[in-house]
């Protein structure tokens, strides 16, 4: 938990000090744009391959591999002497992500029996929640503060502590698994992965900066080539020597299959939402970083909260149907905030925010934490390392297209030229048209759901653990009967 949350604040705190990043270290926007990207990219290449070792080399020793890498390149980061650095540190920081993150889910999924991953699951969802808002209101704490003098690279630095004891605690408590037969690492299949991610992430991440070039498009269809060859590549390798990058099989489990639609429409959502509402309340409203990262406090609060109690007492009793409550009512939120800045326009105040945010709070704690454990549930426990790298992965490929659309939904609506008395009514105005965007997305999420179980796996009526099997074949996936 600890390294899942580290992860997830280090994605978001990078954004708030950026303006610190470009004043103090001389930064140019080019190589600002890669202190972000930079992760993003490397983390995103790197995490399918991350599973697959830790099912193959043990999880926990590649957990402690990555954690390690991980605060050793933060110290890099924050020691940065100039931007150049900073930006390479930061591309070993997403890699040592990548091999630290998958090992999480698939840890959990591997020692704890079905009955009992629920409540991990729940912790897990909250987790997400603080980590989601935790990130900007530190980094505007800490650039605030501006400790002992270092200006931004406290932010960096808080990793340290945090990842040495993650690292200690690990060494002692967490038990080795690996698959139960011998895997070997399909090389052909890291390089079409990591090909096709950086074809289609890059001119994504970069393409408004660069005025979204021909090559950019050209690169993302070739992408689809690439992931095209990929299929059929592992699918070779597969019926060959039975250890794929990818394990295909994993699709024909209707649960994970589903689910990994769902996750991806989700990120979409996710990387449109969280930007526009950034731009638009530094840019647009002209409030600082610490007043923006307050605002944020109630729909931390309340996506924990719900994600606690969905795993641990709706999912049990209504199954999929909380799912896509938290679909509906995370729209009626969004909705709801459209209303709000469209009423109170540029003098709307935190608190006017403080209902749309819970609402979408609590809609997103209902969806974070069972759609995890819905994906997961029927994955045989021998692949799941592959199959927590995938979840991430299409979460992170989900969160780059947001992040691409923003420029068309938000951008889009925005003169490049705008008087100062403009710009803060422009922005208003190209949030609500994003957040528009954002229900639609919403309402296919929630269609999308219908392909779920009806009811988790590792669940019976009335929420009681079902029994488990003593034994079960090789390779066999573990199922609890629903009663």
């Amino acid at each position: 938990m600890a390294a899942a949350f580290m992860d997830l604040v280090d994605v978001t705190i990078v954004n708030i000090a950026i303006p610190s990043i470009q004043r103090e270290a001389g930064a140019s926007f080019s190589q600002i744009q890669w202190i972000t990207a930079g992760y993003a990219l490397a983390f995103a290449a790197g995490l399918i391959t991350g599973g697959r070792l830790g099912d193959i080399h043990g999880r926990k020793r590649l957990f402690l591999i990555g954690i390690g890498g991980f605060t050793l390149a933060s110290a890099l980061c924050g020691f940065a002497v100039n931007p150049e650095m900073l930006v390479a540190s930061r591309i070993l920081q997403g890699a040592m992500a990548a091999m630290m993150v998958p090992q999480v889910l698939s840890i959990v999924h591997a020692t704890f029996p079905a009955h009992e991953r629920g409540k991990v699951f729940g912790l897990f969802g909250a987790i997400v929640g603080l980590g989601a808002v935790s990130g900007p209101l530190l980094g505007a704490l800490l650039t605030e503060w501006n400790l002992f003098g270092l200006e931004w690279r406290p932010i960096f630095l808080i990793n340290l502590p945090v990842g040495i004891g993650a690292y200690l605690l690990g060494r002692r408590f967490i038990t080795e698994s690996k698959a139960p037969r011998a895997l070997r690492l399909d090389l052909v299949g890291v390089a079409l992965v990591t090909l096709g991610l950086l074809m289609l992430l890059y001119p994504l991440t970069r393409g408004r900066e660069l005025g979204w070039p021909l090559w950019g498009y050209a690169s993302m269809a070739g992408a689809l080539a690439v992931f095209g060859a990929l299929v059929a590549y592992e699918r070779r390798k597969a019926s060959r020597d039975g250890s794929p990058l990818v394990e295909l099989s994993l699709f024909r489990v209707k649960s994970f299959a589903a689910g990994i639609a769902v996750q991806t429409v989700f990120g979409i959502a996710l990387g449109v939402f969280f930007l526009v509402w950034t731009l638009y309340m530094q840019v647009g409203l002209g409030w600082s970083a610490l007043r923006a990262g307050l605002t944020g406090v109630p729909f931390s609060l309340a996506v924990s909260t719900a994600a606690g109690m969905s795993v641990q007492k709706l999912v049990p009793r209504f199954g999929r149907k909380v799912l896509q409550a938290g679909a509906l009512l995370m729209a009626a939120g969004v909705l709801l905030y459209i209303a709000e800045a469209h009423r109170y326009g540029l003098s709307i105040a935190s608190w006017q925010m403080a209902l749309p945010l819970v609402v979408m709070g609590a809609g997103m704690g209902l969806i974070v934490a069972p759609l995890t454990d819905a994906v997961l549930s029927e994955v045989p426990r021998e692949h799941s390392g592959s199959a927590s790298g995938l979840i991430n992965t299409v979460q992170q490929m989900g969160n780059a297209l947001g992040l691409g659309l923003v420029s068309v939904v938000f951008f889009g609506e925005i003169d490049d030229r705008l008087a100062p008395a403009e710009v803060g009514p422009a922005f208003a105005h190209a949030f609500q048209h994003a957040l528009g965007w954002v229900v639609a997305v919403m309402v296919v999420i929630f269609l999308l759901m219908f392909a779920l179980p009806k009811r988790p796996a590792q669940h019976v009526e009335g929420g009681e653990p079902g029994p488990e099997p003593e034994s079960e074949p090789e390779g066999v996936e573990e199922r609890v009967l629903v009663s």
